[in-house]
């Protein structure tokens, strides 16, 4: 199992892009977070917006599948989008993530 993190501008996108990966069975869930304050530098200039973070609950299998569908409905032209491995876990919740997305 991995984790995905990812940024988006608002709350109706990170909800938007979930909703897309869970029906298509390429993530279990989903974690919206509250929005946050991110500080950035971009093009040559420190930036500063609103974000709101999603964590995305996958096989390690289907990440390419999960970045390319993120990058598909993401409006950033460079979104944040990477992978954390789950070493250890309540193996009735892995068995879960496995199920949920095995027909990908």
């Amino acid at each position: 199992m991995i984790l995905i993190y990812s940024t988006f501008p608002d709350e109706a996108c990170a909800r938007h892009v979930s909703r897309a990966l869970v029906e298509g069975q390429l993530v279990a869930c989903t974690n919206i977070m509250a929005p946050h304050h991110a500080v950035y530098r971009w093009e040559g200039r420190i930036e500063e917006s609103a974000e709101t973070a999603v964590l995305f609950k996958t096989r390690a299998a289907l990440f390419e599948a999960v970045k390319d569908k993120i990058l598909d409905l993401h409006p950033y032209d460079c979104p944040c989008v990477i992978a954390l491995p789950i070493e250890k876990g309540y193996t009735p919740f892995l068995e879960w993530v496995e199920r949920e997305t095995t027909s990908q």
